[in-house]
């Protein structure tokens, strides 16, 4: 009879143990911190609708690299454009990592995905694209860049609902 008792309280106990076990792994889920790096394409050749890097831009994008060498990226994006593509190269090189490409025109779908995703993101994109990111992504206002302005890394830390962004260089 004990024994009977005790399988009956057991399976009785069962759903409330996965209930709470499945919120547990969720609260951890919700808590996890975690950075999103929003870098705009290195020095471009020309004015053209799809150039590649100069030489200067070359070098800009092997020291990206160097400086996010040991930020634990679990993700690079990029859009399709060569100078993109060529300055997201050596970070995705040096991580073993595939470029997924996102289209710059639907950043709202982007901003979701990465937090959805919620790892330590790079995204490589355009003047007018990296600033509007990290304005969805910080929910923050965020100054425009200019034409002539490749430098800065914008850093957003993301921890449960706080989200602090940080301009690193």
């Amino acid at each position: 009879m004990n024994k009977l008792i005790l399988l009956l309280i057991f399976f009785i106990n069962i759903p409330f143990l996965i209930v709470n076990a499945t919120e547990n792994a969720y609260v951890q889920k919700e808590s996890k911190s975690y950075s999103l790096y929003l870098i705009r394409h290195a020095e471009n050749k020309t004015e053209q609708e799809d150039s590649g890097l100069t030489q200067c831009g070359t070098y800009r994008a092997k020291e990206l690299a160097r400086i996010l060498e040991n930020a634990e990226i679990e993700n690079i994006y990029s859009t399709r454009y060569q100078r993109t593509m060529a300055t997201a190269t050596p970070l995705a090189q040096q991580q073993q990592l595939a470029i997924k490409n996102y289209a710059p025109n639907k950043l709202e779908q982007l901003a979701w995905q990465l937090i959805k995703e919620q790892e330590n993101t790079v995204v490589f994109g355009h003047s007018n694209t990296t600033t509007r990111l990290a304005e969805l992504l910080s929910q923050s206002s965020v100054s425009p860049m200019t034409e002539q302005e490749y430098r800065g890394i914008y850093q957003i830390i993301i921890s449960g609902k706080n989200r602090h962004l940080t301009l690193v260089i």
